[in-house]
């Protein structure tokens, strides 16, 4: 007689999923959210598209395939990394899963809403300038579609595993992984590879978060042991029952605030591309902030003449340059100063204030003009974010005369409107509820030889929270996944509870992985698209 086959226990965890659901009142509500935020994103997007005028259809197809494609990076993102902000509070029992993954979404949506775009455009700004400006073509395409597939493919192959990989590390290496493969491509014809000022800056952050988050959680965890002398603190979840009231409340409270944190700050990659996407497609819609009227218009007019006044006292007599853009790409791709530099920067101010001030507002650019114009500002910008690290010294006084400029380029060329942040909320919230179980298992029970306790959530997730806001007010992109499950193993380290090396081996090899396997991959597709748009 075969002997029957025994079926693995099923943890509490499972047990709980079986009885508790999000109920009609929580399906009704997230249903009215999500058609709410459905019909407010199309309207708004009909709006926006209604002043292009195009016979062809094919702008629309290549617009709403590769929205989709930065959408599904999203709602993987959410399924993710979104997931670890709600591992403690469901694996300690502090709140309901359904109802943690809603809550959890909905704090995310105002983190998205909230945030700044900073970050969005620095991890932007290391992509090889001349796919920046070449986004309406092919090569441009190829860059976008890259990226985004690259990311979703080394996620899910992460995910399938439940390794609490990153997806700002994933981004950030199918960025460099297009630098390379374009450089590559095109030998030493003078194009950009990849911003290595810019990516140090993005490698510190990234590297050093999750050192932050295991030495300031062990600190904290420590603390609570010395300040809260409750033995309950210090034990793991025994059955369903929920923590003491106040520890639950701290849980509930930094969940909250990982959550928005999250969505400020890893909501804001998708949203960069996502603008990529949208000024590659319709430029005459988002190539240029339209919200920029004549009033600010001719505020503009007058600092420009100023920057014109200022950038004079560094233009070296008998300076000629042949022309302006090539000169200012070559300088932001190389970022190797010639003294026409300063010349073609000058000209080139004056180009952009003869240009806002001759139309009145951006608004009433000519659509053939939009793209140009925004060229010409995002060169512009990029030349005197790079000035001070390789151009001349400038004096105290004149550098703030080129940064008060630079804000107004910003403001004219680096925006995102409202219904892009909806749309990435909403798709951060879907991925949450889909995929947030394997994640929530790995940090509550297979990164310490003991289960997680109430005490180490805690200590942990405050950590994760007040790591990830700092860095979003920096503008730096950091990996919630990394500075939460990088805390957890400090605290166990500091509990003397062991750790599961296998795990962190599993974690470390996905860290250490994501950016070379994500940079192969992203490079191969760069190639393979550019082939098939030329």
């Amino acid at each position: 007689m075969a002997t029957p086959a025994v079926l693995p226990p099923s943890s509490v965890l499972d047990e709980k999923l079986k009885k508790s659901s999000p109920g009609k009142i929580g399906i009704i509500i997230f249903s009215l959210m999500l058609v709410g935020g459905l019909g407010y994103i199309v309207s708004k997007l009909a709006s926006d598209l209604s002043v292009v005028h195009t016979a062809s259809i094919f702008p629309y197809f290549l617009l709403g395939l590769a929205l989709l494609i930065a959408l599904g990076f999203e709602f993987v993102n959410g399924f993710h990394d979104t997931a670890n902000a709600v591992a403690t509070v469901i694996y300690t029992h502090s709140l309901e899963p359904h109802f943690a993954v809603a809550w959890s979404g909905l704090w995310n949506f105002v983190g998205v809403l909230t945030s700044s775009g900073a970050v969005a455009f620095a991890v932007i700004s290391l992509l090889p300038v001349e796919l920046i400006l070449k986004v309406s073509k092919g090569s441009g395409f190829a860059m976008v579609f890259a990226l985004l597939v690259a990311a979703i493919i080394w996620n899910l192959a992460t995910w399938s595993r439940g390794l609490p990989a990153s997806s700002s590390h994933t981004m950030i290496g199918s960025i460099l992984g297009v630098g390379f493969a374009n450089q590559l491509m095109n030998g030493v014809s003078g194009t950009s590879g990849v911003d290595w000022g810019q990516a140090t800056k993005v490698f510190k952050a990234l590297l050093f978060s999750p050192l932050v988050g295991f030495v300031l959680s062990a600190l904290v965890f420590l603390l609570f042991k010395f300040v809260m002398r409750d033995p309950r603190l210090y034990e793991a979840p025994k059955g369903t029952e929920p923590p003491p009231l106040y520890i639950r409340a701290l849980l509930i409270l930094t969940c909250t605030g990982v959550s928005f944190a999250h969505g400020s700050n890893d909501g804001q990659k998708g949203m960069g591309l996502i603008m990529l996407i949208l000024v590659g497609t319709v430029p005459t819609a988002y190539a240029l902030n339209h919200a920029v009227g004549a009033r600010q218009t001719q505020t503009f007019a007058a600092v420009s003449q100023q920057v014109v006044n200022t950038v004079e006292n560094y233009v070296a007599p008998g300076t000629v340059v042949a022309d302006n853009g090539t000169e200012l790409e070559h300088f932001v791709s190389s970022h190797q100063f010639q003294p026409s530099t300063m010349l073609a920067l000058q000209q080139m101010v004056g180009d952009i204030r003869n240009e806002a001030v001759g139309y009145g507002s951006l608004g009433k650019v000519p659509a053939s003009m939009q793209a140009n114009v925004r060229n010409q500002m995002y060169l512009t910008s990029e030349t005197l974010r790079l000035l001070p690290k390789y151009g001349p010294k400038v004096s105290g006084n004149d550098q703030k005369v080129l940064d008060n400029y630079k804000g107004f380029l910003d403001v004219s060329t680096k925006f995102i409107p409202t219904w892009v942040k909806v749309a990435v909320a909403l798709a951060l919230g879907l991925g949450t509820m889909v995929g947030w179980k394997r994640i929530v298992v790995t940090v509550g029970e297979k990164i310490g030889k003991t289960h997680l306790t109430y005490a180490q959530g805690a200590s942990a997730e405050l950590v994760a929270m007040v790591t990830i806001l700092a860095a979003d007010g920096y503008g730096l992109p950091v990996s919630t996944t990394h500075v939460l499950s990088s805390g957890v193993a400090g605290t166990m380290a500091a509990n003397k509870s062991g750790l599961q090396m296998s795990t962190i081996r599993d974690i470390a090899l996905a860290w250490v992985f994501t950016l070379p396997a994500a940079a192969v991959l992203s490079g191969g597709l760069y190639w393979l698209f550019s082939r098939l748009t030329k």
